[in-house]
């Protein structure tokens, strides 16, 4: 049975290219108003003739905060929950005319990069930022501003960014903040092409469907895609990537037919990278994609401000002198310091030292335990079992 295509509401006039997230918005708005199971192809015709595919794909992240509910598969179709009017957009903005093209059969030629759309400059960001998780992020200083504003700038400009760093030190905690709508591939060394573009899936009712992956989603709202780890990713592998952000802003999805997918306004891709971590190579043709090359190290100052034991904010900035002078290869990053304060509160400050010791790599272990006897003025073992209690 087929869901009924009610009547287009009203609207308002605007520009048509949309701002990040209000694509979902309105969506959000069509279900809400209309209380009923719709698929994605009514929303569209709704939205004025508006991309089904674009409009599917804000369905399914409405659907994965909640915000709406799958409730058919054959169709596929969405209705609102109690959350949904409380994310729709205020008015509904007409689809932007526009000419029919037919659809390629071969892959697109290279074509020039389009002119960039003049926009205003991020505003300065001020205050903590909440990430998806709930916890509170505190921007740093990045070219003389706040950073969650420089990445803000960097993605205006078109200018991919790559973070890179120890482990701990918040490069996933200053993307998260920076860009609310973000698509995240977890990179290893098992990543393949279908991680980032999707794959065939089998539904309830024994047909299989290509369900899109992150690069697609993020493509198709013009969001952010976030490559995590991007450097233990194999270099084919990535290679998927390219296209998107080169001037074709296109790419091929072989396993579905040949279907050329074309990057809206707003697409930005932003990844990060450890260095020293095994397996970890940036190669040169990962590091001519990303423009911007951010490194990040853990604010040791922020540590003291959110009250972390300074004997603990100590001892990781002893060592990290000491790992200036090429003395230790392994220093306490914010991640460390903040599970310190965690084990404290729960099993006592000796047990939380002697933690700092344990998670130390073992060829550093007897240099950390040196400066942590130093700071904490006793000797401390690390954390063990030991007799019956």
């Amino acid at each position: 049975m087929t869901t009924p295509t009610p009547p287009a509401p009203a609207g308002v006039a605007a520009p048509s290219r949309l701002r990040n997230g209000e694509l979902r918005a309105m969506v959000a708005k069509v279900l809400a108003d209309t209380g009923t199971a719709m698929t994605p192809r009514a929303i569209a015709v709704q939205l004025g003739g508006r991309s089904s595919g674009a409009v599917g794909n804000a369905l399914q992240t409405l659907a994965d905060q909640g915000h709406a509910m799958i409730t058919a598969t054959a169709p596929l179709t969405y209705q609102a929950t109690p959350t949904t009017a409380g994310v729709a957009a205020a008015a509904i903005v007409p689809a932007p005319p526009t000419t029919p093209r037919p659809r390629p059969t071969t892959t697109p030629a290279p074509t020039a990069p389009s002119a960039p759309v003049s926009t205003p400059p991020a505003a300065p960001v001020t205050g903590p930022i909440t990430r998806p998780n709930g916890a509170a992020y505190h921007p740093r200083k990045l070219s003389g501003m706040p950073d969650v504003t420089a990445l803000r700038r960097l993605r205006d400009a078109g200018v991919p960014a790559l973070m890179y760093g120890p482990p701990g030190t918040g490069k996933t905690s200053v993307i998260e903040a920076a860009f609310p709508d973000l698509e995240t591939v977890p990179g290893d060394g098992d990543t393949v092409v279908a991680d980032f573009v999707g794959d065939y899936t089998k539904t309830d009712d024994g047909r299989y469907v290509f369900v899109y992956g992150p690069l697609i989603r993020a493509m198709r709202a013009g969001a952010v895609l976030f490559i995590d780890d991007a450097t233990i990713i194999p270099p084919t592998v990535l290679a998927v990537v390219y296209p998107a952000m080169d001037g074709r802003r296109q790419i091929v999805i072989k396993a579905n037919g040949g279907e050329i997918i074309t990057a809206e306004p707003g697409f930005y891709v932003v990844a990060g990278h450890n260095p020293g971590v095994h397996g970890a190579i940036l190669s040169d043709a990962l590091a001519s994609r990303f423009s911007a090359q951010i490194k990040v190290s853990t604010d040791y100052d922020l540590a003291a401000e959110l009250g972390i034991d300074p004997r603990a904010v100590k001892v990781a900035r002893n060592l990290f002198t000491r790992q200036t002078k090429g003395e230790i290869g392994w220093v306490p990053q914010l991640r460390e310091l903040l599970a310190y304060q965690k084990i404290a509160a729960a099993l006592g400050e000796k047990a939380a030292a002697g933690n700092l010791i344990g998670i130390a790599p073992e060829e550093d272990r007897d240099t950390v335990a040196t400066v942590v006897r130093a700071v904490f003025g006793t000797t401390v073992e690390p954390l063990a079992l030991g007799a019956r209690a």
